[in-house]
Parts: structure tokens; sequence; C-alpha cells
């Protein structure tokens, strides 16, 4: 078994991990916050798409974008999504774009919900989750973000939410990150959000900083969003 799995951005997994060989440890959720425009998005797609380029299958929640506004995203810095979408590999949840009316009729890897439904939006987790599983041993998850889910919902409901995705998704082995905009809730809701997230990660648009992960804390270091991605530089 994999101790950790490569986070497909440079320069991160060197941060501490030497010993275990890389990046991000498996089976764990990942909380990715700080302010706005920071990269949080962008590490959370390179880490999906780099997943997708060895063969493991990636569950995605949106609810900030449509998955047009996905794959423009994505396609501006060469991720291409078609194939993998085409091969069952990529599952999408699209939370928003029943609001935004950019809809999409339901695929075999495409499930519209609702933001302000969380119960259908686990079920439609659970669907998923079995979905990816049966297209690879390893996969990967992204929430992008739990943000836009607390602006329609109570906040206990979102935490609890998020707590069972969080079993969810361990309990199937997989390895999620979740986004999350600082500032938005108040602190005791955003303190409740990072006390049950396995990992924590802030990006403030110069530093990178691991306030926790694994036995890593407050390990910091510049980086830089370019045309490839997010790349974590050294000192």
């Amino acid at each position: 078994m994999r101790l950790c799995v490569e986070s497909g951005v440079p320069g991160f997994d060197d941060l501490g991990y030497s010993d275990l060989g890389c990046g991000i440890p498996e089976n764990t959720v990942t909380l990715i916050y700080g302010p706005p425009k920071t990269g949080k998005s962008i590490f959370s797609h390179q880490f999906a798409y780099h997943g997708l380029l060895n063969g493991e299958s990636c569950l995605c929640i949106l609810t900030d974008y449509g998955i047009n506004e996905l794959k423009q995203n994505m396609m501006g810095f060469g991720w291409f999504l078609e194939t993998q979408i085409q091969n069952d590999m990529f599952y999408v949840i699209d939370a928003i774009s029943r609001l935004t009316g950019d809809v999409f009729p339901d695929s075999n890897t495409y499930k519209l919900t609702s933001l302000n439904d969380p119960a259908d939006m686990m079920v439609k987790v659970g669907i998923g989750t079995r979905f990816v599983l049966k297209r690879s041993d390893d996969f990967r998850s992204v929430f992008d973000s739990l943000t836009t889910s607390l602006a329609f919902n109570p906040d206990k409901l979102v935490i609890r939410f998020y707590r069972a995705y969080m079993h969810r998704l361990k309990e199937a082995r997989g390895t999620a990150i979740v986004n999350y905009t600082e500032g938005v809730a108040s602190d005791v809701v955003e303190n409740a959000i990072k006390s049950v997230s396995d990992n924590i990660i802030r990006l403030d648009g110069e530093y990178l900083t691991i306030e926790r992960m694994g036995g890593l804390k407050n390990i910091k270091a510049p980086y830089r969003i370019t045309d490839k991605g997010v790349t974590v530089e050294k000192e």
C-alpha cells in the first residue's frame, strides 16, 4: 500500500516527505484554504489531472462553476479532460448549473444536484464513489468548494455534510482535496471545518503553508502560478 500520493504540483512533494516518497498522505482529506484568487482551485485541478494521467479515476464536486467552465479553466493550463470523460475516468457532481441555467442531461459520469439539497448531494457522492472505484483501485476526489455551500445552507448542515463526505471517501480509500475561501464563515465555523480535516494547507498568494499534514506542521514555502499551474519554489 502506498503511503502518499503524488500531488502533481512541482516542488510540493519535497516539503518534508522525502522519507515516505512523496506528497499527500493516502486516504486522507486535505483542506486547502486562503483568500480569494490564490490558486486553491488550480492546485486542486492539478492534483486531479495528475491522478488521471496515472490511471486514477476522479470524483469531482462542483459548486462554484459548471463543467464547461471547469474544462475551459483546465485547458488554460494544458489539461484536457475529454479523453478522461469518454473513458469514464472523470465523474462530475454538478451542484451549481441548475442555478446558472447551463444544464446538461445526466450521463454515466455527469450528475446534476442542487446546492441547497445536501442530502441529494450525499446520495450522488455515494453513487459516484462506487462508480469511480470500478474504474481504478486508487481514486482521487476534489470538492470545489465548501464556500458556496455555506452561502446556501445552515453552517451546521454543511459541516455535517463535510463529515459524511469525508467518511464516505475514506471508507472507499480515496484521497481528496477540499477548497474553502478564508473569511466567508465565522471563526467558529472555520475552526470546525479545520478540526475535522485530516490535513490543512493555506495559500496566501505568495506562500504555501502546510499547517497540518501527518507529522508535519507549519512548513512554509513560496509558490507561484505559471502557465503550467502551481509551482512550489525553494527559498
